[in-house]
Protein backbone atom coordinates (compact mmCIF):
# COMPACT_ATOMS: atom_id res chain seq x y z
CA UNK A 1 0.00 0.00 0.00
CA UNK A 2 1.25 3.47 -0.86
CA UNK A 3 2.05 6.26 1.58
CA UNK A 4 -1.11 8.08 0.43
CA UNK A 5 -3.24 5.07 1.35
CA UNK A 6 -1.64 4.62 4.76
CA UNK A 7 -2.01 8.34 5.52
CA UNK A 8 -5.64 8.28 4.42
CA UNK A 9 -6.32 5.25 6.63
CA UNK A 10 -4.64 7.07 9.54
CA UNK A 11 -6.85 10.09 8.93
CA UNK A 12 -9.95 7.90 8.85
CA UNK A 13 -8.92 6.28 12.14
CA UNK A 14 -8.43 9.73 13.65
CA UNK A 15 -11.92 10.75 12.60
CA UNK A 16 -13.47 7.60 14.02
CA UNK A 17 -11.79 8.40 17.32
CA UNK A 18 -12.86 12.07 17.19
CA UNK A 19 -16.43 11.02 16.43
CA UNK A 20 -16.74 8.68 19.39
CA UNK A 21 -13.86 9.31 21.79
CA UNK A 22 -13.51 13.07 22.16
CA UNK A 23 -16.47 13.79 24.40
CA UNK A 24 -18.92 14.09 21.49
CA UNK A 25 -17.45 17.55 20.96
CA UNK A 26 -19.38 17.98 17.72
CA UNK A 27 -22.80 18.01 19.39
CA UNK A 28 -24.29 21.41 20.10
CA UNK A 29 -26.86 20.47 22.74
CA UNK A 30 -24.76 21.52 25.74
CA UNK A 31 -26.84 24.49 26.86
CA UNK A 32 -27.55 25.89 30.33
CA UNK A 33 -28.23 22.91 32.63
CA UNK A 34 -31.62 22.34 34.34
CA UNK A 35 -32.27 25.05 36.89
CA UNK A 36 -34.86 26.35 39.30
CA UNK A 37 -35.29 29.79 40.81
CA UNK A 38 -33.60 30.17 44.19
CA UNK A 39 -35.57 31.27 47.22
CA UNK A 40 -33.29 34.26 47.62
CA UNK A 41 -31.47 35.92 44.74
CA UNK A 42 -27.81 36.65 45.53
CA UNK A 43 -26.17 39.97 44.78
CA UNK A 44 -24.17 40.22 41.55
CA UNK A 45 -21.62 42.71 40.26
CA UNK A 46 -21.06 42.85 36.52
CA UNK A 47 -17.50 43.69 35.46
CA UNK A 48 -16.96 44.92 31.89
CA UNK A 49 -13.39 45.64 30.73
CA UNK A 50 -13.58 48.10 27.83
CA UNK A 51 -10.85 49.59 25.71
CA UNK A 52 -11.87 51.63 22.64
CA UNK A 53 -15.32 50.05 22.49
CA UNK A 54 -17.43 53.06 21.48
CA UNK A 55 -18.42 51.35 18.22
CA UNK A 56 -20.09 48.38 19.94
CA UNK A 57 -21.30 49.77 23.28
CA UNK A 58 -24.63 51.13 21.92
CA UNK A 59 -25.51 47.57 20.87
CA UNK A 60 -24.31 45.82 24.02
CA UNK A 61 -24.40 47.97 27.15
CA UNK A 62 -28.18 48.70 27.03
CA UNK A 63 -28.78 44.95 27.22
CA UNK A 64 -26.87 44.78 30.52
CA UNK A 65 -28.60 47.85 31.90
CA UNK A 66 -31.96 46.23 31.10
CA UNK A 67 -31.34 42.94 32.93
CA UNK A 68 -34.46 41.60 34.60
CA UNK A 69 -32.84 40.39 37.80
CA UNK A 70 -34.80 39.99 41.06
CA UNK A 71 -31.77 40.51 43.31
CA UNK A 72 -29.29 43.36 43.71
CA UNK A 73 -27.08 43.88 40.67
CA UNK A 74 -24.69 46.61 39.61
CA UNK A 75 -22.43 47.19 36.61
CA UNK A 76 -18.79 48.28 36.76
CA UNK A 77 -17.42 49.26 33.37
CA UNK A 78 -13.65 49.72 33.38
CA UNK A 79 -12.51 52.22 30.76
CA UNK A 80 -9.03 50.90 30.08
CA UNK A 81 -7.26 53.91 28.57
CA UNK A 82 -9.68 54.35 25.69
CA UNK A 83 -9.07 57.05 23.11
CA UNK A 84 -12.58 57.01 21.59
CA UNK A 85 -14.68 58.25 24.52
CA UNK A 86 -15.77 54.80 25.69
CA UNK A 87 -16.26 55.85 29.31
CA UNK A 88 -18.26 58.99 28.54
CA UNK A 89 -20.43 57.08 26.06
CA UNK A 90 -21.16 54.46 28.73
CA UNK A 91 -22.35 57.17 31.11
CA UNK A 92 -24.55 58.68 28.40
CA UNK A 93 -26.10 55.30 27.61
CA UNK A 94 -26.82 54.71 31.30
CA UNK A 95 -28.56 58.08 31.57
CA UNK A 96 -30.53 57.41 28.40
CA UNK A 97 -31.65 53.85 29.14
CA UNK A 98 -31.70 53.70 32.94
CA UNK A 99 -31.83 50.25 34.49
CA UNK A 100 -29.06 48.75 36.62
CA UNK A 101 -26.68 51.19 38.33
CA UNK A 102 -23.49 51.83 36.35
CA UNK A 103 -20.09 52.88 37.67
CA UNK A 104 -17.31 53.77 35.21
CA UNK A 105 -13.76 53.35 36.50
CA UNK A 106 -10.29 53.70 35.04
CA UNK A 107 -7.31 51.60 36.19
CA UNK A 108 -4.45 53.46 34.53
CA UNK A 109 -1.74 51.70 32.55
CA UNK A 110 -1.07 48.09 33.55
CA UNK A 111 2.18 47.42 35.41
CA UNK A 112 4.81 45.05 34.06
CA UNK A 113 3.67 41.44 34.08
CA UNK A 114 -0.02 42.18 33.50
CA UNK A 115 -2.05 41.93 30.32
CA UNK A 116 -4.20 45.00 29.89
CA UNK A 117 -7.54 43.22 29.96
CA UNK A 118 -6.80 41.36 33.18
CA UNK A 119 -5.53 44.55 34.80
CA UNK A 120 -8.87 46.13 33.91
CA UNK A 121 -10.72 43.11 35.31
CA UNK A 122 -8.71 43.37 38.53
CA UNK A 123 -9.71 47.01 38.88
CA UNK A 124 -13.36 46.16 38.26
CA UNK A 125 -13.33 43.35 40.82
CA UNK A 126 -11.71 45.72 43.29
CA UNK A 127 -14.54 48.22 42.80
CA UNK A 128 -17.12 45.47 43.11
CA UNK A 129 -15.60 44.06 46.30
CA UNK A 130 -16.95 47.03 48.27
CA UNK A 131 -20.47 45.72 47.50
CA UNK A 132 -19.59 42.24 48.82
CA UNK A 133 -21.34 40.41 45.95
CA UNK A 134 -21.87 36.67 46.01
CA UNK A 135 -21.28 36.45 42.25
CA UNK A 136 -19.30 38.30 39.63
CA UNK A 137 -20.36 38.38 36.00
CA UNK A 138 -17.33 38.96 33.80
CA UNK A 139 -18.49 39.97 30.34
CA UNK A 140 -16.87 41.68 27.38
CA UNK A 141 -17.96 45.04 26.03
CA UNK A 142 -19.13 43.54 22.74
CA UNK A 143 -21.54 41.02 24.31
CA UNK A 144 -25.29 41.62 24.20
CA UNK A 145 -27.38 39.71 26.75
CA UNK A 146 -31.04 38.75 26.63
CA UNK A 147 -33.09 40.46 29.40
CA UNK A 148 -33.14 37.25 31.49
CA UNK A 149 -29.50 36.30 30.89
CA UNK A 150 -28.20 37.14 34.36
CA UNK A 151 -31.22 35.55 35.99
CA UNK A 152 -30.70 32.28 34.08
CA UNK A 153 -26.96 32.19 34.78
CA UNK A 154 -27.45 32.63 38.53
CA UNK A 155 -30.26 30.06 38.62
CA UNK A 156 -28.04 27.55 36.79
CA UNK A 157 -25.12 28.18 39.13
CA UNK A 158 -27.25 27.87 42.27
CA UNK A 159 -29.16 24.78 41.11
CA UNK A 160 -26.10 22.91 39.85
CA UNK A 161 -23.74 24.01 42.61
CA UNK A 162 -21.34 25.52 40.09
CA UNK A 163 -18.61 27.97 41.04
CA UNK A 164 -18.26 29.08 37.44
CA UNK A 165 -20.87 29.07 34.69
CA UNK A 166 -19.79 30.28 31.28
CA UNK A 167 -21.61 30.57 27.99
CA UNK A 168 -19.86 30.83 24.65
CA UNK A 169 -21.57 33.79 23.03
CA UNK A 170 -22.90 33.34 19.53
CA UNK A 171 -20.46 35.26 17.34
CA UNK A 172 -21.60 37.39 14.42
CA UNK A 173 -21.88 35.59 11.06
CA UNK A 174 -22.90 38.04 8.36
CA UNK A 175 -19.94 38.62 6.04
CA UNK A 176 -18.62 35.92 3.69
CA UNK A 177 -15.49 35.45 5.79
CA UNK A 178 -17.47 35.29 9.04
CA UNK A 179 -19.60 32.49 7.58
CA UNK A 180 -16.52 30.56 6.54
CA UNK A 181 -14.37 31.06 9.64
CA UNK A 182 -16.52 31.77 12.72
CA UNK A 183 -18.50 28.52 13.11
CA UNK A 184 -15.24 26.61 12.63
CA UNK A 185 -13.63 28.67 15.39
CA UNK A 186 -16.20 27.39 17.91
CA UNK A 187 -16.02 23.87 16.42
CA UNK A 188 -12.24 23.74 16.88
CA UNK A 189 -12.54 25.16 20.39
CA UNK A 190 -15.03 22.46 21.36
CA UNK A 191 -12.71 19.84 19.86
CA UNK A 192 -9.87 21.03 22.09
CA UNK A 193 -12.10 21.44 25.17
CA UNK A 194 -15.11 19.10 24.93
CA UNK A 195 -17.88 20.83 26.84
CA UNK A 196 -19.23 17.62 28.37
CA UNK A 197 -15.91 16.92 30.09
CA UNK A 198 -15.53 20.39 31.56
CA UNK A 199 -18.35 19.93 34.07
CA UNK A 200 -17.06 16.52 35.25
CA UNK A 201 -15.42 16.78 38.66
CA UNK A 202 -11.92 15.39 38.56
CA UNK A 203 -11.61 15.88 34.81
CA UNK A 204 -8.51 17.78 33.70
CA UNK A 205 -10.47 19.54 30.94
CA UNK A 206 -11.13 23.15 31.89
CA UNK A 207 -12.17 26.12 29.79
CA UNK A 208 -14.46 29.11 29.79
CA UNK A 209 -15.59 31.69 27.26
CA UNK A 210 -14.42 35.11 28.35
CA UNK A 211 -17.41 36.96 26.94
CA UNK A 212 -19.76 35.53 29.57
CA UNK A 213 -18.44 34.11 32.86
CA UNK A 214 -20.48 34.00 36.05
CA UNK A 215 -18.07 33.37 38.94
CA UNK A 216 -18.66 32.95 42.64
CA UNK A 217 -16.76 35.69 44.44
CA UNK A 218 -15.36 33.31 47.05
CA UNK A 219 -14.16 30.95 44.32
CA UNK A 220 -12.39 33.89 42.69
CA UNK A 221 -10.64 34.64 45.96
CA UNK A 222 -9.58 31.02 46.47
CA UNK A 223 -8.16 30.87 42.94
CA UNK A 224 -6.57 34.35 43.31
CA UNK A 225 -8.39 35.66 40.25
CA UNK A 226 -7.13 37.57 38.39
CA UNK A 227 -3.69 37.88 40.03
CA UNK A 228 -2.84 34.21 39.50
CA UNK A 229 -3.39 34.53 35.74
CA UNK A 230 -2.12 38.08 35.25
CA UNK A 231 0.20 37.07 32.36
CA UNK A 232 -2.47 35.13 30.47
CA UNK A 233 -3.29 36.10 26.91
CA UNK A 234 -5.91 33.33 26.71
CA UNK A 235 -7.43 34.56 29.94
CA UNK A 236 -10.71 32.64 29.83
CA UNK A 237 -9.07 29.21 29.65
CA UNK A 238 -6.51 30.20 32.29
CA UNK A 239 -9.30 31.45 34.56
CA UNK A 240 -11.26 28.20 34.29
CA UNK A 241 -8.14 26.14 34.99
CA UNK A 242 -7.32 28.20 38.06
CA UNK A 243 -10.85 27.82 39.45
CA UNK A 244 -10.97 24.09 38.77
CA UNK A 245 -7.49 23.57 40.18
CA UNK A 246 -8.71 25.28 43.34
CA UNK A 247 -11.50 22.71 43.74
CA UNK A 248 -14.21 24.68 41.94
CA UNK A 249 -17.02 23.08 39.95
CA UNK A 250 -17.23 24.66 36.49
CA UNK A 251 -19.53 24.49 33.47
CA UNK A 252 -19.26 25.72 29.87
CA UNK A 253 -21.78 25.49 27.07
CA UNK A 254 -23.18 27.24 24.04
CA UNK A 255 -25.35 30.31 24.50
CA UNK A 256 -28.85 30.73 23.19
CA UNK A 257 -29.39 34.47 23.66
CA UNK A 258 -25.96 35.84 24.47
CA UNK A 259 -24.48 37.33 21.30
CA UNK A 260 -21.32 39.11 20.24
CA UNK A 261 -22.05 42.28 18.26
CA UNK A 262 -18.46 42.78 17.13
CA UNK A 263 -18.12 42.58 13.34
CA UNK A 264 -15.28 40.80 11.55
CA UNK A 265 -16.05 41.82 7.97
CA UNK A 266 -12.62 41.06 6.46
CA UNK A 267 -10.37 38.04 6.56
CA UNK A 268 -7.70 40.32 8.05
CA UNK A 269 -9.93 40.98 11.10
CA UNK A 270 -10.52 37.28 11.72
CA UNK A 271 -6.87 36.50 11.07
CA UNK A 272 -5.83 38.91 13.82
CA UNK A 273 -8.41 37.44 16.21
CA UNK A 274 -7.00 33.93 15.80
CA UNK A 275 -3.29 34.66 15.38
CA UNK A 276 -3.28 36.93 18.45
CA UNK A 277 -3.30 33.95 20.78
CA UNK A 278 -2.77 30.82 18.66
CA UNK A 279 0.88 30.33 19.57
CA UNK A 280 0.20 31.17 23.21
CA UNK A 281 -2.30 28.29 23.13
CA UNK A 282 0.65 26.09 22.15
CA UNK A 283 2.67 27.50 25.07
CA UNK A 284 5.17 29.00 22.63
CA UNK A 285 6.56 25.50 22.10
CA UNK A 286 8.02 24.76 18.63
CA UNK A 287 7.42 21.02 19.07
CA UNK A 288 3.74 21.60 19.85
CA UNK A 289 3.56 23.89 16.82
CA UNK A 290 5.04 21.21 14.57
CA UNK A 291 2.68 18.61 16.01
CA UNK A 292 -0.32 20.89 15.53
CA UNK A 293 0.57 21.61 11.91
CA UNK A 294 1.08 17.92 11.22
CA UNK A 295 -2.19 17.08 12.96
CA UNK A 296 -4.15 19.65 10.95
CA UNK A 297 -2.66 18.31 7.74
CA UNK A 298 -3.42 14.66 8.52
CA UNK A 299 -6.86 15.20 10.01
CA UNK A 300 -8.27 17.94 7.78
CA UNK A 301 -6.25 18.17 4.56
CA UNK A 302 -5.39 14.54 3.81
CA UNK A 303 -9.02 13.33 3.34
CA UNK A 304 -9.87 15.45 0.27
CA UNK A 305 -6.35 15.07 -1.12
CA UNK A 306 -6.50 11.27 -0.75
CA UNK A 307 -9.93 11.16 -2.33
CA UNK A 308 -8.87 13.12 -5.39
CA UNK A 309 -5.53 11.32 -5.70
CA UNK A 310 -7.31 7.98 -5.38
CA UNK A 311 -9.81 8.87 -8.08
CA UNK A 312 -7.05 10.16 -10.35
CA UNK A 313 -4.88 7.04 -9.89
CA UNK A 314 -7.68 4.47 -9.61
CA UNK A 315 -6.59 3.66 -6.04
CA UNK A 316 -9.73 2.30 -4.42
CA UNK A 317 -8.19 2.22 -0.94
CA UNK A 318 -7.02 5.84 -1.04
CA UNK A 319 -10.30 7.11 -2.46
CA UNK A 320 -12.40 5.10 -0.01
CA UNK A 321 -10.43 6.01 3.12
CA UNK A 322 -10.16 9.66 2.11
CA UNK A 323 -13.81 9.89 1.13
CA UNK A 324 -15.03 8.29 4.38
CA UNK A 325 -12.79 10.54 6.49
CA UNK A 326 -14.07 13.62 4.63
CA UNK A 327 -17.65 12.38 5.09
CA UNK A 328 -17.16 12.01 8.86
CA UNK A 329 -15.53 15.45 9.05
CA UNK A 330 -18.46 16.97 7.17
CA UNK A 331 -21.04 15.18 9.32
CA UNK A 332 -19.50 16.37 12.58
CA UNK A 333 -19.50 19.98 11.34
CA UNK A 334 -23.18 20.06 10.39
CA UNK A 335 -24.53 20.60 13.95
CA UNK A 336 -22.35 23.70 14.39
CA UNK A 337 -23.57 25.14 11.09
CA UNK A 338 -27.15 24.51 12.18
CA UNK A 339 -26.45 26.25 15.49
CA UNK A 340 -25.16 29.27 13.57
CA UNK A 341 -28.06 29.03 11.08
CA UNK A 342 -25.67 28.74 8.15
CA UNK A 343 -26.15 26.84 4.87
CA UNK A 344 -25.13 23.20 5.21
CA UNK A 345 -23.19 23.24 1.94
CA UNK A 346 -20.42 24.99 3.88
CA UNK A 347 -19.66 21.75 5.73
CA UNK A 348 -17.54 20.12 2.99
CA UNK A 349 -15.44 23.31 2.90
CA UNK A 350 -14.07 22.68 6.41
CA UNK A 351 -10.66 21.57 5.00
CA UNK A 352 -10.32 25.02 3.39
CA UNK A 353 -11.07 26.70 6.71
CA UNK A 354 -8.68 24.36 8.53
CA UNK A 355 -5.93 25.34 6.09
CA UNK A 356 -6.59 29.01 6.91
CA UNK A 357 -6.31 28.22 10.63
CA UNK A 358 -3.05 26.38 9.97
CA UNK A 359 -1.66 29.50 8.29
CA UNK A 360 -2.93 31.71 11.13
CA UNK A 361 -1.22 29.49 13.69
CA UNK A 362 2.08 29.56 11.84
CA UNK A 363 1.78 33.34 11.47
CA UNK A 364 1.18 33.61 15.22
CA UNK A 365 4.48 31.80 15.83
CA UNK A 366 6.29 33.97 13.28
CA UNK A 367 5.03 37.13 14.97
CA UNK A 368 6.16 35.79 18.34
CA UNK A 369 9.71 35.12 17.16
CA UNK A 370 9.84 38.52 15.52
CA UNK A 371 9.32 39.95 18.98
CA UNK A 372 5.83 41.26 18.33
CA UNK A 373 4.08 38.87 20.69
CA UNK A 374 0.35 38.74 21.28
CA UNK A 375 -1.73 41.90 21.18
CA UNK A 376 -4.93 43.14 22.77
CA UNK A 377 -6.47 46.48 21.87
CA UNK A 378 -3.27 48.09 20.71
CA UNK A 379 -1.06 46.58 23.42
CA UNK A 380 1.57 43.97 22.59
CA UNK A 381 2.75 41.30 25.02
CA UNK A 382 5.98 39.63 24.02
CA UNK A 383 6.27 37.65 27.24
CA UNK A 384 5.22 33.99 27.05
CA UNK A 385 1.86 33.09 28.55
CA UNK A 386 3.27 31.71 31.79
CA UNK A 387 -0.16 31.42 33.33
CA UNK A 388 -0.99 28.76 30.78
CA UNK A 389 2.33 27.05 31.34
CA UNK A 390 1.59 26.79 35.04
CA UNK A 391 -1.94 25.50 34.61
Amino acid sequence: MSAVVWTAVGSLAAWLWLLLGQGFFWRTDVRLPPRGEPDDWPSVCVVVPARDEAAVLPDSLPSLLAQDYPGRAEIFLVDDGSSDGTGELARELAQLHGGLPLTVGSPGEPPAGWTGKLWAVRHGIGLARARAPEYLLLTDADIAHAPNSLRELVAAARTGGFDLVSQMARLRVESVWERLVVPAFVYFFAQLYPFRRIAVRGSRTAAAAGGCVLLRADAAERARIPDAIRHAVIDDVALARAVKRGGGHIWLGLAERVDSVRPYPRLHDLWRMVSRSAYAQLRHNPLLLAGTVAGLVVVYLVPPIALFVGLATASVWAATAGGLAWLLMTATYLPMLRYYRQPLWLAPLLPVTAFLYLLMTVDSAVQHYRGRGAAWKGRTYARPDTALDES
